[in-house]
């Protein structure tokens, strides 16, 4: 059996953890964990309402631990009780990963030191604070630390982990049971394909949230010390 605990909290992206969520549960003798400080609903950035299935006291540990990403990762920056939590359960699990800006997470716990990681294209440039080496891709696995890049990643993120649990083929016929076969209306994915005028688009509109996430990461760096 396999345990993933898949972290909850106010403001996540939902297909963060969703995506890799779905993966998760087809695998063979898959226990998943939706964790979090307590049974309360907890509600996504856009207003889903998700409920717990366990928490921190009564899941110290798990074989996967996954951080998913969103506006809400700014709280948790700077909160000890989940960045402790956190650094316990990747104490003893297999993979340490992560989805979109979870990345942040994990390294606010002082876990990417060293580590090459990605995340959502927005904060790649937060990472080197963490010790991280910021590298481009879908993925980037290393040892046994897996980062996805910004949401809709986490499905490829999970399906490299089911094949690195479970073998190829079992990976790929989780792939074909959920028609992961992603064939966008639209070139717009990454910054590295999309046209300039949507890339500036959305960049205008970040500063606020940035300016937040810049100083609560300030603040995660001087409490890591």
């Amino acid at each position: 059996m396999t345990t993933f605990a898949l972290l909850l909290f106010p403001g996540l992206t939902q297909l963060d953890l969703t995506g890799p969520y779905e993966v998760f549960c087809r695998c063979p003798g898959a226990k998943v964990h939706l964790v979090w400080k307590s049974m309360e609903p907890v509600t996504s950035e856009h207003g889903m309402r998700l409920l717990p299935t366990t928490t921190f006291g009564e899941l110290p540990r798990a074989d996967v631990l996954c951080v998913p990403g969103g506006f809400g990762v700014n709280a948790l920056l700077t909160d000890d009780e989940t960045l402790a939590y956190v650094r316990q359960l990747a104490g003893g699990a297999r993979y340490i990963t992560s989805v979109c800006t979870g990345a942040l997470v994990l390294g606010a716990a002082g876990l990417l030191r060293g580590r090459r990681a990605t995340t959502h294209w927005t904060a790649m440039n937060y990472l080197p604070a963490f010790g991280a080496t910021p590298t481009a891709g879908r993925t980037v696995t290393d040892g046994p630390v897996i980062t996805g890049g910004g949401v809709t990643a986490g499905i490829d993120f999970a399906l490299e982990l089911a094949a690195a649990l479970h073998g190829r083929a079992v990976a790929e016929t989780i792939q074909l049971s959920i028609e992961y076969n992603p064939a966008p209306p639209f070139n717009a994915g990454h910054p590295d394909v999309a046209p300039p005028a949507i890339t500036a688009a959305i960049r205008q509109h970040a500063p606020a949230r940035q300016a937040e996430r810049a100083a609560q990461v300030r603040l995660a760096v001087a409490r890591l010390g």
